[in-house]
């Protein structure tokens, strides 16, 4: 299989990297293909302008954007951006992802979170990732599980979307849950 480009972490199928200004047009064109997909749920940048800003994100120190691409073609086949960085006695971060039209359900985004919890865990020296899912979100809360996220509560009125203060599921991954996982929980 060919490397992928500037890869953080290969596995059998994928790879993980950041996300670059030179993959908004492949990126920008799958989020509008997977507009049914994501709505209402997540809502990813699919125009140049939304592109730019979302990236600017990246450039705060306290987010990294990253896109999981299959390792054959190097396609863009899902993203998983690890937010709101916070150090210190917390070594936290929030997740926000997704896959993208016709990836999703083919396993890539499970496959891409093991390398994930490696960039996390072992270059970023994370101790826990959390997940905030809209509980009518049901593949999320299935990937979620699948890779081995708990749950940890539900919170109404949790975050603010499009005018709306929405109730999220709690789902919660720590450094030291890697080694606990029996073998194969991250495979579909």
């Amino acid at each position: 299989m060919p490397h992928v480009q500037s890869a953080l972490y290969e596995s059998g199928r994928v790879a993980l990297r950041r996300l670059t200004r030179e993959d908004q047009e492949e990126y920008t064109a799958l989020a509008r293909a997977s507009v049914e997909l994501h709505e209402p749920w997540i809502y990813v940048p699919s125009t140049p302008q939304e592109f730019e800003a979302y990236l600017q994100r990246f450039n705060q120190g306290v987010g990294e954007g990253t896109v999981i691409c299959a390792r054959d073609s190097g396609a863009i086949t899902g993203f998983v951006n690890i937010n709101e960085i916070i150090r210190g006695p917390y070594q936290r971060a929030t997740v926000g992802y997704g896959a993208f039209v016709p990836y999703a359900g083919k396993g890539y985004m499970s496959e891409g979170f093991e390398l994930l919890f490696k960039f996390a865990f072992d270059d970023l020296n994370l101790h826990r990732l959390e997940a905030d899912i809209q509980p009518g979100n049901a593949a999320s809360v299935k990937l979620a599980k699948r890779v081995g996220f708990r749950y940890e509560g539900f919170s109404p009125g949790f975050v603010h979307i499009r005018g709306e203060w929405r109730d999220h599921e709690r789902w919660a991954f720590t450094s030291d849950m890697v080694a606990s996982r029996p073998a194969g929980s991250q495979k579909e």
